[in-house]
Formats: C-alpha cells, sequence, structure tokens
C-alpha cells in the first residue's frame, strides 16, 4: 500500500466515525424528547437505575444501527 491510499482509508474511516457520533447524538436526543421526562435528570440526580438501564439498552441499539449502516 502507498501512503496516499492509507491516507484516504485514514481521512474515510475519520468521516464516516464523526457522521456516526453526530446520528447517534442526534438520536439520543430524540430519545429524551421522546420519553416521558427528563433522562439525564433521573440518571444524575435521582440515581434512577432503571432508567439508566433503559437509556443504555438504547444507546447500545442505536450504536448497532450507526456500525451497521456505515460498514454496508
Amino acid at each position: 500500500m502507498d501512503t496516499l491510499t492509507t491516507t484516504a482509508a485514514m481521512l474515510n474511516t475519520l468521516i464516516y466515525a464523526g457522521i456516526g457520533m453526530v446520528v447517534f447524538v442526534i438520536g439520543f436526543f430524540i430519545l429524551d424528547i421522546l420519553t416521558p421526562g427528563k433522562l439525564w435528570e433521573e440518571i444524575g440526580h435521582k440515581q434512577n437505575t432503571s432508567v439508566a438501564m433503559f437509556a443504555s439498552a438504547i444507546a447500545l441499539g442505536l450504536a448497532i444501527i450507526v456500525a451497521a449502516a456505515i460498514h454496508g
């Protein structure tokens, strides 16, 4: 592999990773809007572990979907 190909592959990887993170954050904020109450308030201030487990399951599902979309 030459340097140009390696650089192009690295640039593509960084672009896809950036797009994936943006899509993940937008999806998580949409989830926060659609659920009753505020997720961060429930998790941070009230120490509600069931809400934290729900949010982490949704985050994992979103991450799998974004990774599958990027990977093709």
